[in-house]
């Protein structure tokens, strides 16, 4: 794994929602998104959000990778069949985070980033190579097996997925 790269996605992401935020006027922010049911101001909530979840899925890999395979496969089962409920969570969570505002989802992706900047710093090889079953059915981006590497990498894949769905002036 880059490491460097993947430090370096992460601050241009952080760098691109502070010009969003910093550049998006009230009109803008209450625009629909296209493609999504979000406005603008919830869909960059949710681009936050992506880089929130990976704390939660690291916490997630470092248990589950430590457990016989069935176990992290039959977990991710019961997850992906509570795909409908999650998919509720996630849309009015970003709606509601959506009511932050832009600048404290910008400050808020600060502190997240400083956060997984310090974490994969102190990952070893082998914590990077760790590997659990996901629910697939919950995110794209989610592969059945997937690495702490992997998740590392995910909050930038999400990230440029939802920036592409913005309907900001920009």
């Amino acid at each position: 794994m880059d490491r460097q790269a993947v430090h370096d996605q992460w601050e241009r992401d952080r760098a691109t929602l502070h010009e969003l935020a910093a550049s998006a006027t009230p009109a803008d922010l209450h625009r629909r998104s296209r493609g999504t049911r979000w406005t603008n101001g919830q869909l960059l909530f949710h681009l936050v959000f992506g880089y929130q979840i990976v704390r939660a899925l690291l916490v997630l890999v470092r248990l589950f990778g430590r457990l016989p395979d069935p176990v992290s496969r039959a977990f991710a089962a019961v997850l992906d069949a509570a795909t409908r409920p999650f998919h509720v969570v996630n849309y009015l969570g970003s709606c509601g985070g959506g009511l932050l505002g832009p600048r404290r989802a910008a400050a808020w992706l600060d502190r997240i980033i400083a956060s997984l900047h310090r974490s994969l710093d102190r990952a070893t090889e082998a914590d990077l190579g760790r590997r659990m079953h996901y629910p697939v059915r919950w995110d794209p981006f989610f592969a059945p097996s997937m690495t702490t590497a992997d998740i590392y990498r995910y909050p930038a894949r999400h990230f440029e997925h939802h920036l592409r769905q913005l309907t900001l002036d920009r």
